[in-house]
């Protein structure tokens, strides 16, 4: 929780930090014939290994539990992969004249992606909101993800990028859907283990991941197309970003107001409806765009950092709100005291 602070008023994540530190190394050592062939080959073992990870690390029970707020979780599935998607197909219309056909293109994966898990636990916390729902949110998201962003790509993205294809899909049902499934079948075995062991482990997660940024970027490099984006393009894209995620966090917050949700589950449905992740999105790009991954992350490592700078200064604010025993914000001149049981603890 202490990186999520620091400092105050603009939480900078040290993990962003260390993914600019591999892209960088990307730019000045990237790997080239035999050495790329061994990246991309232990980048693909990473996905892979990241996947099973993933489905053993997901409890089927509990989100078999969740289903009880099931309004809740479809409305934070609607908003992920219906409303992103929507926008970033509105945003069509700035190309060329703001944003450039790849940036667009990874812009447009941005939107696919499911939601965060960690991160919408974390701050559904500091913000008093309903923690065991944004635990439930973000895993149906991320298990939904496995199939709705591949599919969403292939319908939306067609033949740009890497081009989605037979193969494409070959790559993903082994690369993804095959070792998420495996995880959820050993879970019983394994699932011990990883929960004794989650600190290493995840520093492998992350480990990982860096790989498959490393990898994407070299390709990029080595083929030049970095070439294709200025200074001013990306400060086009931070913009048409910043835009993204503010209707987003609008939308969220007084679209579940309009359906009849109470305050905590307001702050769940906000942060697990607006937010991307960065952990299941840079795998699936690695599939889905091959040598084009470079650009096409981009526009959501970028997203990641924004969501995560913005999302702190709502949730501190949103800890302030005093509360009433049904969750309703009361009036500054109300008590503050609120019922036992109404302020989730961090999960």
């Amino acid at each position: 929780m202490k990186r999520l602070h620091w400092p105050r008023w603009m939480p900078v994540d040290p993990y962003i930090v260390a993914l600019i530190a591999t892209v960088g190394l990307a730019a000045l050592l990237p790997a080239r014939g035999a050495a790329a062939d061994v990246a991309s080959g232990a980048s693909t073992g990473a996905v892979a290994f990241l996947f099973f990870l993933y489905g053993a690390r997901l409890s089927t029970r509990e989100a078999m539990d969740g289903l009880r707020h099931w309004r809740l979780h479809v409305t934070v599935l609607v908003c992920t992969f219906v409303a992103f998607p929507l926008l970033g197909l509105a945003a069509r219309g700035l190309v060329p004249v703001l944003l450039p056909q790849n940036l667009y293109e990874g812009l447009l994966f941005l939107t696919l992606v499911p939601s965060t898990i960690q991160s919408s636990i974390a701050f559904t916390s500091i913000a008093r909101g309903n923690v065991p729902a944004a635990i439930c949110a973000g895993s149906f998201s991320s298990l939904a993800g496995i199939v709705l962003t591949p599919l969403l790509a292939a319908a939306l993205l067609g033949n740009s990028g890497g081009g989605f294809s037979a193969d494409s899909l070959v790559k993903i049902v082994l690369q993804l859907l095959v070792p998420f499934l495996a995880g959820q079948v050993l879970r019983r075995w394994v699932g011990g283990f990883l929960a004794r062991h989650k600190k290493v482990l995840g520093y492998v997660d992350r480990g990982s991941i860096l790989l498959v940024v490393y990898t994407a970027f070299s390709e990029g490099m080595v083929q030049g197309i970095w070439h294709q984006v200025s200074a001013v393009r990306l400060a086009g894209l931070l913009a048409v970003e910043a835009v993204l995620l503010a209707v987003m966090l609008a939308a969220t917050w007084y679209g579940a107001k309009a359906l009849g949700f109470h305050r905590a589950d307001r702050i769940a449905i906000q942060f697990a409806g607006s937010k991307k992740s960065l952990a299941s999105g840079l795998p699936m790009a690695s599939v889905l765009f091959g040598a084009h991954a470079s650009l096409a992350v981009l526009p959501l490592m970028l997203f990641h950092q924004m969501q995560l700078m913005v999302c702190a200064v709502i949730a501190k604010r949103r800890a302030k709100d005093p509360e009433g025993p049904d969750g309703q914000p009361l009036s500054p001149a109300a008590p503050t005291r609120t019922a036992a049981g109404t302020a989730p603890r961090s999960g």
